[in-house]
């Protein structure tokens, strides 16, 4: 019993390999959170890449009225060559507003009288999926970037 206790107390004592044993614990947890941050900083850097092709998009539409179904077809080709992004991930339409009303509408018809505001509409979605969710943590992420862009004003009569 007392070889016992003296090999327990020796061992006690003993700092050796408790450097291996604290790396053994902290290195998966660092490796862990590492990857995850370069995880997040993708997600970060793409949210950024959308919403810069937006404000590329609206600079375009205020230097030049994409008035026509051409301009309209350019813009979108513009943000797509930018982004990287399918057709389907990229919609420029045209939005109009009645007077004072803060609601969009698709025709500039509906506009009966007074004030109609001239917008484009840039929508953008893009689908980015982390590595963690091949392991069955979380799903894919959506990402959307709207943008009414003014580019002009015309009276009803």
């Amino acid at each position: 019993m007392r070889s016992t206790l003296s090999l327990f107390a020796r061992l006690l004592r003993d700092q050796r390999g408790t450097m291996v044993i604290e790396t053994a614990v902290v290195a998966p947890v660092l490796v862990l959170m590492s990857l995850g941050a370069f995880q997040v900083s993708t997600l970060v850097a793409r949210q950024s890449e959308l919403d810069s092709a937006a404000a590329e998009g609206a600079a375009i539409a205020i230097a030049s009225p994409p008035n026509t179904s051409a301009k309209l077809t350019t813009l979108q080709q513009v943000i797509m060559t930018s982004t990287g992004l399918a057709a389907s991930n990229v919609v420029v339409t045209a939005a109009y507003r009645c007077n004072s009303s803060t609601a969009y509408v698709t025709t500039s018809t509906s506009c009966t009288s007074g004030v109609i505001s001239h917008f484009v509409k840039i929508y953008l979605t893009d689908t980015y999926t982390p590595k963690w969710v091949h392991y069955g943590i979380g799903s894919a992420i959506t990402f959307r970037v709207t943008r009414y862009v003014e580019y002009s004003q015309s009276d009803v009569p």
